[in-house]
């Protein structure tokens, strides 16, 4: 069984200090181990305080590259892009924010291959990968719908993918483009940031359920096999 340790915290800005400390040392052990550093982060407005504090870190910020853990399929500079919100905090920094939505292609299914080509340019595994968790229990952007099985149980190569969640969340109701299950568990680090309890007692459920959930990330978190971080304010 996946090893999971809570963290909680009064409130979300305590937790982002936490959280940016971590991500931080992540990120310093990396580049002191290999001169450079790849992490892949949770999109929506949850994270961006995290993002905020953690971009005021004294870091080599030229030696660290970012992908989103996911992101719609919308054009650059959208509401709704992850990396356009990823990208406005850390590219002044001086780091690599790599897109994984092509603007060139407006399939989905082509996307997906496209951003595994990228990725599979990287070195990987990823020293980290932040998730969020939605109140539906997807994280990144794995949902139930046609592409569910092969974003969970596709090959182990496979970086990344186009989605199409079924039905469509009605905040964002849009094709993704998401890293892999094989991909997330993969990674040197595996943390999860979250707030209210809504969200938590999905997120017990999930992980109560473990590879059977209906949860997606109950099904993700089954395959980890390096502990796990769960940091939680009300």
């Amino acid at each position: 069984m996946t090893e999971i340790e809570w963290w909680e915290y009064d409130d979300a800005d305590e937790m982002a200090e936490a959280v940016a400390g971590d991500i931080g040392f992540i990120i310093e052990s990396a580049i002191d181990a290999r001169g450079a550093a790849v992490i892949a982060l949770a999109g929506g407005k949850t994270p961006l305080p995290i993002y905020e504090k953690l971009a005021k870190a004294k870091i080599d910020w030229k030696r660290v590259t970012i992908v989103p853990g996911d992101d719609r399929m919308v054009p650059l500079g959208d509401p709704l892009s992850n990396v356009t919100a990823i990208g406005k905090i850390f590219i002044p920094k001086g780091a690599r924010v790599i897109p994984l939505i092509s603007q060139t292609v407006a399939d989905y299914k082509a996307a997906g291959r496209s951003a595994d080509a990228i990725l599979q340019d990287l070195h990987w595994p990823l020293d980290l990968c932040l998730l969020g968790i939605g109140a539906d229990g997807h994280a990144a952007s794995i949902f139930p719908g046609p592409d569910f099985d092969e974003a969970l149980n596709g090959p182990k190569e496979r970086r990344a993918l186009g989605v199409m969640p079924d039905p469509l969340p009605p905040e964002a109701p849009v094709s993704r483009v998401t890293l892999s299950k094989a991909a997330i568990v993969s990674a040197r680090a595996l943390m999860i940031a979250l707030t209210g309890d809504k969200k938590r007692e999905v997120l017990e459920a999930a992980i109560e359920q473990g590879a059977s959930s209906a949860y997606p990330a109950g099904r993700i978190l089954a395959d980890v096999e390096l502990p796990v971080d769960i940091h939680w304010a009300a």
